[in-house]
């Protein structure tokens, strides 16, 4: 008979609930393949909760790091195989490794030396020479640091018992955290499966052959090479031949002599090109009376940032002023600025070039990261060898390292304009020039504007690197600290550097805002 009290709404989650716990079930079978009951129900235990659930998996610790690498939990595999490996490294030395042949071998270093100041003692006292004594102290110095460093190995090789019983207690907890965890990470992983179809499931045969190999490969070399130290070469050392090094150097540095020779009409037009807008800069800076220069700072800075800001700005400038960094500081601005200028004029119409070309861009990618990544102290051989020293060579180096940013930045703010307004803009028969001067460029100018600072800011950090090969001005003094440990003019020279990266700052973000 049908009871007439159930409400049809309660009977339908019922049935709701009842459909997804099964296609929950469903889902976790086709993601483990491996008794899917056990995974069923510990996923629902760790489901139910918020917080970590522990849970045991005895296959986990059994199997540790390659259980994990199988099931694709890398993240935990390698961090657990450290642990092992440590644990059976303590174990290995503990066993099999000889503690004392380290010491043993200072002791045989000292014995040749002892049997020697020996040999000089017995002619000493055969000849009756006054050396005697010395010769005496000195043999018995030897024999007292023969018995210590005795008694240090006996020490060192008494230890084996407590490596061991360390390597086992490490190993012990590792197989015990590892026994736990696994169950809730796989189960993360199992949540992340079911948005994302490209998560790997189950458990394939090639994945558990190369977890195993690469896990035991990993830790047998570590065991291997701290048990038995010196004697294994290729786990002490890697295998090269000194003349594979020697043939490189070669190679790039008869690269550089041909481009040296071939290319000093360019060299000499860029170097040309640099110059006149280095000299132009320094007469605006240098030769212009400090107090235009500093009116239009300070007004600049009140126009862009606010008239607290300007009131900074004037305060750093007397600070730069009062300690007679003021012509040097107009020297780093004017470098600064021929530096940043060109780069903002090669970067962004670069960025607005490879915005729009994917495949220009993925090309231009590896060369950017290259010139950001590269140590400025290995970039600047090869300008030495092509610009020689000075400033535009200070320039080049600058520019190498600070023009990135702003190439980058360009083609995220183009490529994060809305299709929407792009497609809007078209649809009213705006023109591929319209469509940049109007909408794209006005939409990604926060992002550009953003670019530009950091070229700003990345170009004033090589002040004092850019110093190294002949560039004036402030990075000179702090250069010139440095050599001399002359702390007081370094510091003052520092806070000069600073003063100017936070006018500056603050002009081009004030702006952005």
């Amino acid at each position: 008979m049908k009871d007439d009290n159930v409400n049809p709404l309660e009977d339908t989650d019922s049935e709701a609930a009842r459909a997804y716990a099964e296609e929950r079930r469903e889902n976790i079978r086709a993601f483990v393949r491996t008794n899917p009951d056990y995974y069923i129900r510990n996923f629902d235990r760790i489901g139910a909760s918020s917080r970590f659930t522990p849970t045991f998996n005895p296959m986990a610790g059994l199997f540790g790091p390659i259980w994990f690498g199988a099931r694709g939990l890398w993240s935990w595999a390698l961090a657990f195989l450290i642990l092992e490996t440590l644990a059976f490294v303590r174990i290995s030395q503990g066993l099999f490794g000889d503690l004392a042949a380290s010491a043993m071998a200072r002791i045989s270093s000292i014995e040749g030396t002892l049997e020697l100041r020996r040999q000089q003692l017995a002619a000493a006292i055969e000849s009756g020479s006054e050396k005697v004594d010395v010769y005496r102290r000195t043999v018995e110095s030897l024999e007292a640091n023969i018995g210590g460093i005795r008694a240090e190995a006996e020490a060192l090789a008494a230890e084996g018992p407590s490596l061991v019983l360390t390597g086992v207690m490490i190993l012990l907890a590792a197989k015990a955290a590892q026994a736990i965890v696994a169950n809730w990470a796989l189960e993360a992983r199992f949540s992340d499966s079911l948005s994302n179809k490209s998560v790997r499931s189950g458990m394939p045969v090639l994945h558990i052959l190369f977890s195993a190999v690469f896990m035991v490969l990993i830790v047998a070399a570590a065991a291997l090479h701290y048990s038995s130290i010196d004697q294994f070469a290729l786990l002490g050392g890697f295998p090269t031949d000194p003349d594979i090094r020697l043939t490189g150097i070669s190679w790039v540095e008869s690269f550089f002599n041909w481009a040296v020779l071939n290319g000093e009409v360019l060299f000499d037009g860029i170097t040309y090109g640099i110059r006149l807008m280095l000299d132009a800069l320094e007469l605006v800076f240098v030769n212009t009376p400090w107090i235009v220069i500093m009116s239009l700072i300070i007004l600049l800075t009140w126009l862009t940032a606010g008239a607290r800001m300007s009131i900074y700005s004037g305060a750093f400038l007397t600070y730069i002023g009062l300690l007679g960094f003021w012509e040097k500081a107009m020297t780093t601005l004017a470098l600064l600025g021929t530096a940043a200028c060109l780069s903002i004029l090669i970067g962004i119409p670069l960025g607005m070039f490879a915005a729009r070309r994917p495949r220009f861009y993925a090309f231009i990618q590896p060369i950017m990261d290259f010139m950001q990544t590269m140590p400025a102290f290995v970039f600047m051989i090869p300008v030495i060898a092509f610009f020689g020293t000075g400033k535009p060579a200070a320039v080049v180096t600058t520019m190498i390292f600070g023009g990135t940013p702003v190439v980058r930045l360009t083609v995220l703010g183009l490529r994060g304009v809305p299709e929407s307004v792009r497609e809007a803009a078209i649809s009213f028969g705006a023109n591929k020039w319209y469509l940049l001067t109007r909408v794209d460029l006005p939409l990604a100018s926060p992002s550009i504007r953003a670019g530009i600072n950091q070229t700003i800011m990345l170009s004033l950090a090589m002040v004092v690197v850019a110093s190294l090969i002949g560039a004036k001005g402030l990075g000179e003094d702090v250069l010139e600290a440095l050599q001399y440990a002359n702390v007081g003019q370094g510091i003052l020279a520092g806070f000069s550097i600073l003063f100017c990266a936070m006018i500056l700052d603050r002009i081009v973000q004030g702006g952005r805002r």
